[in-house]
């Protein structure tokens, strides 16, 4: 396996898997180019070294080819202006006009292929079934797929290139054309691209090694979702601090009353186990005693303060109280590395951000003071963003799903096409 810093790109056409998958407004403006950004030195090195890319990416879930509001010719100004290098459209990623762009590619040059999802032959998904199909006809249909278009599309893409490159760790966790698939193709020239080297060297770091004590802030809102790495988590951890929605069902399997809030009464049992495994293992579960309750879902919402263990009937809990931000502050300064994955509270409401505002910022205390910090999840990313503190903590991830799969121990397809 090549690194990036070590191959000759002299002459040669890198395709690079990136992950573009931005947010846009209305008008189809790039409202955080945080993805965009991260893949930058990446696409640098190639043209540094005297060779030309192509990009490709997803866009969104467009359910059918040409669904423009899905069009990844939106983002391109977005993209010069961090590259400052002019990016040509292919205007789709299959067909004659995206081959001969490709082939006319000269060195320093850069194009971006169409949304890939405009094909089902990118996620293996086959569209267009009745909606009362049969679970046999789906797997039939997928099978078809699999063996005729999908091989046909991959092949294409690969033509574009004389090497590959997978620098979208957001996606790594899917086995698609172009973030596993593909590197078949490439079997003595496919690489990771900088930002999938620094994230798996940043999640390896903080698993394998991390300096103790070690805390994990698990956010979210709901137990179900974050029960496998929170299990995995108390295999590595010194103390865990549970917030956001899960708060609720913790407080509801020990008996308390927590009025409208976020519960999820049938995984009272999986909460209880959770609690009895951490002391067990003399894990520290830190939890807010307070919340910062409200009579709505909304910004124009009464709030109050509530123990989370006797919230009143009408109310919901949508942030950690006071009592908790200093419960959560202290134990963040106490320890020497930080992994944040998720919200303590309802952060895209400002009336309910407070909470994981304070948290962020004494993550970024902590680090300032010699501790590690790694932020990843959409949310928390979004959350670190907001509070315009990402420049203040060690690591921020790009991945989402793929990150709690990696740190679950499950192979990544986008990493293990590479690897192997």
């Amino acid at each position: 396996m090549f690194k990036i810093d070590s191959y000759d790109f002299k002459g040669k056409r890198a395709i690079i898997r990136v992950d573009f998958n931005v947010p846009l407004d209305a008008e189809g403006n790039v409202t955080d180019d945080t993805r965009i950004r991260a893949a930058i030195p990446t696409i640098k090195k190639v043209l540094e070294k005297g060779g030309s890319v192509i990009l490709m990416s997803h866009l969104g879930r467009p359910k059918k080819n040409n669904d423009m509001k899905f069009s990844l010719e939106q983002i391109i100004p977005a993209i010069e202006k961090r590259l400052g290098v002019k990016v040509q459209f292919a205007g789709d990623c299959m067909g004659e006009k995206a081959a001969e762009m490709a082939k006319n590619l000269k060195a320093g040059e850069v194009m971006l292929l169409e949304n890939l999802r405009f094909y089902a032959e990118e996620e293996g998904k086959p569209r267009g079934l009745a909606e009362d199909a049969t679970d046999e006809e789906k797997k039939a249909a997928k099978k078809a797929l699999k063996e005729g278009p999908q091989k046909e599309f991959v092949k294409k893409l690969a033509s574009y290139a004389d090497c590959y490159i997978n620098d979208a760790f957001g996606t790594a966790h899917r086995a698609h054309s172009s973030t596993a698939l593909i590197a078949d193709y490439f079997p003595n020239d496919k690489m990771f691209g900088y930002v999938m080297e620094n994230e798996l060297k940043a999640i390896d770091g903080v698993m394998e090694n991390p300096q103790r004590p070690f805390c994990a802030i698990i956010g979210g809102s709901k137990v179900s979702t974050k029960i496998t790495i929170i299990e995995k988590l108390m295999e590595k951890v010194d103390s865990i601090i549970i917030g956001g929605g899960m708060t609720y069902t913790f407080a509801g399997a020990q008996g308390g009353k927590v009025g409208k809030s976020i519960c999820e009464p049938d995984m009272f049992p999986v909460a209880l186990e959770i609690i009895e495994k951490a002391k067990q293992k003399g894990i520290k579960l830190v939890m807010s005693p307070d919340a910062l309750i409200a009579d709505d879902f909304s910004q124009d919402a009464h709030t109050d303060y509530a123990s989370v263990m006797s919230i009143p009937d009408e109310w919901e809990g949508v942030d950690i109280g006071e009592e908790g931000k200093k419960v959560f502050r202290e134990h963040i300064l106490g320890c020497k590395t930080i992994l944040w994955n998720g919200p303590v509270g309802v952060f895209e409401i400002d009336k309910f951000a407070t909470g994981s505002k304070a948290v962020a910022e004494a993550i970024a205390e902590a680090t300032q003071k010699g501790a590690y910090s790694l932020i990843g999840g959409g949310d928390s990313v979004a959350c670190i963003n907001k509070f315009g503190l990402a420049d203040k903590v060690s690591y921020v991830s790009t991945g989402g799903g793929a990150l709690l799969e990696y740190m679950e121990g499950k192979e990544l397809p986008g990493v293990a096409a590479i690897r192997k």
